[in-house]
């Protein structure tokens, strides 16, 4: 494609010719299809994670081995397909996070992409004389000023690295957000108002290590127009999840995919994940039923993220995700971004970068 006047995202020794981060959206929506699909086009494609190893035989009796084995295969695959950059989504609330993060450090990803928790602490056979390597390659998730500060002050202090790059993800996203319920709507939680003193926090972590970190601006942003007007304030590059769903490179099931399409801005709800976070997905009866009371009985046999209580659980939202990007939307349901809802029609990943191109020079 033609970046246009896009300028290119540098993060470390790392240089992608869009500034355009494709979202890691995980439970099988984003995979090594669309990742390299979105690389191939001169941004960053990123394979999601947690809940990967759903598509391993041995899932349920076996969770982390085909979690691992998932994510080598994914990584692989991308890194056949794709000569451009590639990143890894993991959470840190996941029971396995020190395992998937050590597999996606040691089958090279490009970078690795940490939210829903503040990564502190890192794995101990990380901890050697690569840690510069490593932290070339950490690119934390966060909501708020002070939880940067938590994270680059705690490196700074234990590591004496601070991570490559940081995510500013506001309140529009999609799935779990970072933010009280009464926040998401509050404007002095809005990404224009949150950005601003992130950059400022960071500022001061690139005097000191005497290194360029770029701040990457995220949740609601969904045309070129939003990128332009986001790079104006600072931002270094963006992130992008919602509108990527609604491409034939993406993981997931067709029914997936329609459901963004078909859906109405009304129909994008802010619900209550079983894990203790607010979160944006499509209504539909899976949620309706269990906003009503209903329970959907189940066995855990992954425990696959920390916070999640189980045995109090309405349900499994793990097994509900996976059960939406087979496209099983009965017995699941579809995490959507606030602007999912203005998807339209399914169209190849190349179009839509070309569209954003366009759209990013009408913002000039």
């Amino acid at each position: 494609m033609n970046p246009g006047k896009m300028p290119k995202l540098k993060i470390g020794g790392l240089e992608a010719k869009i500034p355009i981060v494709q979202g890691g959206m995980s439970v099988g929506i984003s995979l090594s299809g669309l990742a390299s699909a979105v690389a191939n086009e001169g941004g960053i494609g990123v394979i999601g994670a947690a809940g990967i190893g759903m598509l391993e035989p041995d899932i349920d009796t076996n969770y982390q081995e085909a979690n691992k084995e998932a994510l080598r295969k994914e990584i692989r695959k991308a890194k056949e397909t794709t000569k451009g950059i590639i990143g890894v989504n993991i959470m840190v609330a996941l029971s396995d996070f020190d395992e998937l993060l050590l597999m996606a450090v040691e089958e090279g990803a490009d970078l690795v992409f940490l939210g829903a928790g503040l990564p502190l602490k890192l794995p101990g056979a990380l901890l050697s004389d690569k840690l510069g390597d490593v932290s070339a390659k950490v690119v934390p998730i966060v909501s708020s000023a002070r939880a940067a500060d938590i994270i680059f002050q705690y490196w700074a202090r234990k590591y004496n690295h601070v991570p490559a790059a940081v995510v500013v993800e506001g309140p529009l996203a999609g799935g779990h957000l970072g933010f009280k319920r009464e926040q998401i709507n509050d404007p002095d939680y809005a990404l224009e108002n949150i950005l601003p003193e992130i950059i400022s926090t960071i500022r001061v972590f690139e005097e000191r290590f005497k290194k360029k970190i770029p701040v990457i601006a995220a949740g609601g942003i969904y045309t070129g127009e939003d990128i332009y007007k986001f790079m104006q304030m600072g931002a270094d590059g963006v992130q992008m999840a919602t509108r990527f769903v609604t491409t034939h490179e993406c993981d997931a099931d067709i029914k997936f995919k329609e459901a963004y399409i078909q859906c109405r801005r009304e129909e994008i709800i802010i619900m209550d994940s079983p894990v203790g976070l607010p979160g944006r997905a499509i209504r539909n009866k899976f949620l309706d039923e269990v906003k009503a009371g209903a329970r959907k009985p189940f066995q855990c046999s992954w425990k696959c993220l920390k916070p999640c209580d189980f045995k109090k659980a309405p349900y499994c939202i793990a097994s509900a995700l996976a059960n939406a990007k087979k496209g099983k939307l009965k017995e699941g349901f579809a995490f959507a971004g606030t602007n999912a809802y203005r998807a339209n029609k399914i169209i190849p990943v190349k179009e839509l970068m070309e569209t954003l191109s366009i759209e990013y020079g009408m913002g000039l």
